[in-house]
């Protein structure tokens, strides 16, 4: 039997509510007492289930809408669908993100599909007006392959249903085109997808991976939703306008009747109201989907629809606490009118605009015709509360909340116990077949016998006890009928899910600084620093190539044939800086690389002793995972990213050698860098050996402290913590038993260095974000720890490049995917406005949460704190700022932890890691003096709880921007979607995380050079010491043969994208790379001509030539000169049996003069076979071994 909804048909009452609801009328009202949290889910699935219908699930905020989603997951499966609510925004903002209009439309149109058994949302998603039900299904576009479509109406289609047209997808509700391809990124995807056409049929439909742009596999059909909820298509934009303009002009009419026609206050409201209405009418007949699109919802026509307008007849309605349903929505709508009378009086709207929710009287008329089911815990008779007329028929059931067994395993068994000699069935939800093997362990143990069971066709029998997984909120008991449901969360305190794994394809990356623009400076090998001025095509010689144009001191220009892209960078150094610029043909730029040079050898020779030295010293190698260990694993409270699986496994292999460990794991904040670092230190313990976890702060180590003893709580592992909150008693305690071996983990700021510290059997240090630690504290470091496991974090991304020549110096694991399960935090970004930022602090704080308010000026602080204090007289503010004594900022971050007060007003001191999960609103001001790299690590402080987060990312009104802060805020603009501005944070971030990771003398070379060149030379310096010859590919090489050999702007019209290829195809090295290079293009633009064919056969001879140390080739009186760098490399025998073969004897010959040449004739040159010429004759030139070096 099903035993999830079978055994409630042996409850009495449950069946009078199934009689009534089978043989009711339409608009059947039932209401269902005695139940609270997930029995409410379970008996409004089974109702649903037996009467063989679909559930629509309402409750009265967004965070019970997200828990009863939860549970409704483990009774529906991918069949329960969460409608989240929206914000709507009352202010201009110049950019949002989106994911909550995202999750919207892809549940509407399963909704309006019937591709459902259980829809789960708030009073408040609800009452928000939608597009028709007839308009939203005609926005749906379908395609397979074999269709045919316009492509003008297509693309005309996709602006109109809110898509954004960019040169590169890469997120959600972007589309672009290149000739006969269509990128488009669906906003109910996960990956991004390619529609190639052949004239006007489509000839196959793709997904590709946004990352490298390459297709991953075929698809059969693909459905494309609109990118916005609130659509107004051209056609109705006129007579949206019209309906503004219409009201605008009655509301002026009606106050003129009321009003002195000569008041001058009336007059400038006047005034303002006409130009605030105007623009906004400019904006959205620029631009139907700008941000404020939400105020003009009632002039739209086609947007006055209803969620219940898109579900079935066959969809049963529970409303959960009606009475809290009806006086949410009451406060919803007092507090939207509210606002909306401020805004009127400050000109900003028109009555209208209030129109933008349903009334829940419209929600009352649309449920008169359905049956519904109101669900509460307790009984009530008063009938002003329903969303009905009428008192429903009231059922009780008796249903029973079971307590949260959470570190009482002994009570959770004797439960047990007791409900088995009752003979009740026991389901215990474990969550996953590892725990819930465990758990059946322990059982045992408890002289309890259980079984585990995968399913839903669970025979059960009184006095079973069965095990199956799943998980759900709260567990619960029917005592009349005999049945107990425990939920792996009450006895664990958290809900743990199984996350389905996005796969990743396989496939480079694209270099993150493809997108070389006009106006930024690149590095060339051998001219140095130079400005990037564009393309330019130029026909030299009946030749026609494209050339990039780079401009260096007192305006000399260097064009650079676009073969030749492999020697060009982009410079890259600390944001904001701007570098000097080379001399073209001075000798500046070899003098800088030769200092470079020097400096990189010493720090070589440095990380190759280093790594001799770790070879030599031998360490303790720890035993294998032991059962404890395991268990401690499976009490994680999450499912672990594949990453944190991988880094673990990377780092206990280490620890099981006897070789010292010295592993770096980076890791974005939040990303879960503790719990693996968690894992590492119980294998220590479970071996014997003590742990040191040292922190940069006190109030860290008390987070650590706190965090660390109640995770380790069911384990025999004794924690101590040593800091300036401990009492000198307290000290001296931990130091005695710390000698003694009776303490396993020392938590502490750098006190742990300290002399007066000896640990008893120091097995593993754990070093967190040991760049904050300054010189002194590092050498004592080096010092204590050289046959000791030692494991740092850091949350500073730490570049790939450097990766590969650190390797052997110190081993690194990333942690890059994040936890799926974080909310997506609301971005906002606009100008500043006092009335916005009140709004933003009374919304956090009446929700009882905090705020931190990033001001970065320490000189004025103090008077921005007063400024907000006048603005929010209710709000408790401190402040926190760099230069403020230490122990004071540990006191104000402490308290703030503790929730002692409301709004922190500091700058970008505030500590990164720190977990504040009460913080869930942050407001920066003049965010366009700061980098984009901040700016990304401050939104991530805010959004790491089971509440909706808020990023308002301000700029100063009327402020004339530099040319560097108009360039950021452009990007910071994109910011609220995973697009550049996401990946350039993400660079420099990479950038400062080298200058940790190197020293602030190395960061200084590294700005002189730029951070490819530098990580290049680098990579020579290592290899070069190693005894290993590197690849020299700073030898120029030319190709100069008669041909056309350029990208067509029919081809790629963008100069970005076109950077990127050519900067592709000057990267050739090897035949395969030369059929990557080919799939890519036409994969991403289609059917390429015979120039850009060209293109690609001259960069593989390029390397070629490289490697057979050839410094160039060119063509002269029809001949082939292939010139070479040093004479010497010529082996005369072997060319001798070359130039006696059939193919080229009397046509080749060697010169050895002062610039050594082969020469080889070929009469009556056919130009179309000229490139094959010039590959057969290098391959014979290889295979003859007519040179001898071959690696230069």
């Amino acid at each position: 039997m099903n035993w999830i909804i079978e055994p409630l048909l042996e409850l009495e009452e449950y069946n009078k509510i199934l009689k009534t609801l089978k043989g009711g009328e339409a608009g059947t009202s039932t209401a269902v007492t005695g139940l609270s949290d997930s029995q409410k889910a379970h008996v409004a699935f089974a109702l649903a289930s037996h009467l063989g219908l679909k559930g629509l699930f309402i409750t009265h905020n967004e965070i019970q809408a997200r828990r009863f989603y939860e549970d409704f997951l483990f009774f529906c499966g991918d069949d329960a669908v969460l409608f989240p609510t929206k914000e709507i925004l009352y202010h201009d903002v110049e950019a949002k993100s989106n994911d909550a209009i995202f999750q919207r439309v892809a549940a509407l149109e399963r909704v309006l599909e019937g591709r459902y058994r259980f829809i789960v949302t708030s009073i408040e998603a609800i009452s928000h007006k939608l597009p028709s039900t007839g308009f939203f299904a005609g926005n749906i576009l379908t395609f397979s392959a074999g269709n045919r479509i316009n492509l003008d109406y297509l693309l005309e289609k996709l602006v109109d249903m809110g898509y954004e047209r960019v040169y590169m997808v890469e997120g959600k509700g972007q589309f672009s085109v290149r000739g006969g391809i269509i990128d488009v990124f669906p906003v109910d995807r996960e990956e991004p997808t390619r529609i190639e056409l052949f004239g006007d049929e489509i000839d196959s439909v793709r997904i590709f991976d946004p990352l490298t742009q390459r297709s991953v596999n075929n698809i059969e059909s693909l459905k494309i939703l609109p990118a916005r909820e609130v659509i107004c298509p051209a056609g109705k934009i006129k007579e949206t306008v019209d309906n503004i303009r219409k009201d605008l002009d009655d509301y002026v009419k009606d106050g003129l009747k009321l009003k002195k026609r000569g008041d001058p206050d009336f007059k400038g409201f006047i005034e303002k109201l006409y130009e605030n209405i105007k623009r906004d009418i400019e904006r959205f007949e620029s631009n139907p989907h700008f941000p404020g699109i939400d105020r003009y919802i009632p002039y739209i026509p086609v947007m006055g629809g209803h969620l219940l307008d898109y579900i079935g007849e066959d969809t049963l309605v529970f409303l959960d606490e009606p009475p809290r349903i009806v006086q949410r929505m009451k406060n919803l709508l007092h507090e939207h009118h509210e606002t909306c009378k401020e805004l009127l009086g400050k000109a900003k709207i028109l009555p209208a605009n209030i129109e933008i929710y349903h009334y829940y009287e419209d929600t009352e008329r649309k449920l008169e015709n359905r049956a519904n089911v109101h669900m509460s815990t307790m009984a009530y008779e008063d009938a002003g509360y329903s969303l009905k007329p009428g008192i429903p028929r009231n059922y009780g059931i008796l249903c029973k909340q079971l307590p949260s067994y959470r570190g009482f395993f002994d009570m959770l068994a004797n439960d047990i116990a007791g409900w088995k000699k009752k003979g009740s069935r026991i389901v215990i939800l474990a969550g996953t077949p590892a725990h819930g093997e465990r758990l059946r362990n322990e059982l045992q143990n408890n002289n309890i016998e259980a079984v585990y069971e995968e399913g839903r066709d669970l025979e059960l029998v009184p006095g079973s006890v069965i095990i199956t997984g799943g998980s759900l909120n709260r567990g619960f008991e029917y005592p009349s009928i005999g049945l107990a449901v425990i939920s792996y969360s009450e006895f664990l305190g958290h809900a743990r899910r199984v996350r389905k794994r996005r796969k990743r394809a396989d496939g480079v990356k694209i270099s993150m600084f493809t997108d070389l623009n006009p106006g930024d400076y690149v590095v060339h090998q051998v001219h140095g620093i130079g400005q990037y001025l564009g393309i330019e095509k130029l026909v030299v010689e009946k030749t026609t190539r494209d050339y990039i144009k780079i401009m260096y001191r007192q305006g000399d220009l260097l064009y650079v044939p676009t073969s030749q892209l492999d020697t060009v960078q982009k410079y890259i150094g600390s944001e904001g800086k701007t570098p000097r610029l080379s001399k073209l043909g001075g000798s500046d730029w070899v003098t800088t690389k030769r200092k470079v040079k020097e400096s990189l050898k010493k720090l070589a020779e440095e990380l190759i002793k280093l790594y001799a030295r770790r070879e030599t010293i031998k360490g303790f190698a720890f035993s294998k995972d032991t059962v404890w260990q395991k268990q401690f694993e499976d009490l994680f409270p999450y499912e672990e990213t594949e990453d944190q699986l991988r880094c673990t496994e990377e780092i206990k292999r280490d620890m099981e050698q006897e070789k010292p460990m010295d592993r770096l794991l980076c890791g974005d904040v939040g990303y879960g860098k503790t719990e693996v670092a968690l894992r590492a230190m119980f294998k220590a313990v479970m071996d014997g050996k003590q742990v040191a976890f040292l922190v940069p702060t006190t109030v860290l180590a008390q987070q650590h402290y706190n965090n660390f003893k109640e995770r380790l709580k069911d384990f025999p592992v004794a924690i101590e913590m040593i800091s300036r909150f401990r009492t000198r008693a307290e000290q001296n305690r931990i130091l005695k038993d710390l000698r003694r071996g009776h303490v396993d983990v020392l938590i502490g700021t750098h006190r742990l260095l300290q002399k007066d510290i000896h640990f008893k059997d120091l097995g593993l240090l754990i070093i967190d974000e040991e760049q904050r630690f300054g010189v002194l504290h590092k050498e004592r470091l080096k010092n204590i720890r050289p046959d000791v496991d030692v494991l740092t974090l850091t949350a500073t991304p730490i570049p790939r490049t450097l990766h590969m020549s650190l390797v052997g110096a110190r081993d690194i694991s990333v942690i890059e995917e994040p936890p799926e399960d974080r909310y997506p935090v609301q971005t906002y970004v606009m100008e500043y406005d006092r009335e916005i930022i009140k709004d933003a602090i009374t919304r956090e704080l009446a929700r009882g949460g905090q705020v931190y308010y990033l001001f970065n000026r320490v000189k004025t602080i103090e008077f921005k704190a007063a400024q907000i204090q006048e603005l929010v007289p209710g709000a408790r503010i401190d402040i926190a700022h760099g230069q403020m004594e230490e122990k004071r900022l540990e006191e104000v971050m402490m308290s703030f932890l503790n929730g002692e007060f409301d709004v922190l007003v500091c700058t970008t001191i505030i500590e990164s890691g720190l977990d504040m999960p009460n913080v869930n609103t942050i407001i920066v001001e003049d965010a366009d003096r700061m980098g984009l790299a901040q700016l990304y690590q401050l939104r991530g402080r805010v959004g790491r709880s089971n509440r909706q987060a808020y990023a308002y990312i301000t700029y100063n009104k009327d402020k004339i921007l530099t040319e560097d802060a108009e360039k950021r805020l452009n990007t910071i603009r994109e910011f609220t979607e995973f697009g550049s501005g996401f990946k350039i944070a993400m660079r420099d971030l990479e950038i400062r995380g080298a200058g940790n990771l190197l020293g602030p003398e190395q960061h200084g070379h590294m700005e002189a050079v730029g951070y490819d060149m530098y990580c290049r030379l680098l990579d020579e310096a290592i290899k070069e010491l190693k005894g290993e010859k590197p690849v020299r590919k700073d030898v120029e090489v030319t190709v100069d043969l008669k041909i056309n050999a350029y990208i067509d702007d029919s081809y790629i019209s963008s100069q970005t994208g076109k950077i990127e290829m050519y900067k592709k195809i000057a990267s050739i090295e090897t035949r395969e790379d030369v059929l990557d290079v080919r799939e890519e293009l036409l994969d991403r633009y289609g059917e390429f001509t015979t120039p850009v064919e060209n293109l690609i056969q001259i960069a593989y001879i390029k390397a070629l030539l490289r490697s057979l140390g050839f410094s160039s080739v060119y063509e002269k009186d029809g001949s082939i000169i292939l010139q070479l760098r040093d004479k010497e490399s010529i082996n005369v025998e072997a060319f001798s049996r070359l130039a006696a073969n059939a193919k080229y004897k009397g046509r080749i010959l060697f010169n050895a003069g002062t610039t050594p040449y082969l020469q080889f004739k070929l009469p009556g040159i056919n130009r179309e076979n000229l490139i094959d010429n010039v590959k057969i004759l290098l391959h014979d030139i290889k295979s003859f071994e007519v040179i001898r070096v071959l690696d230069v």
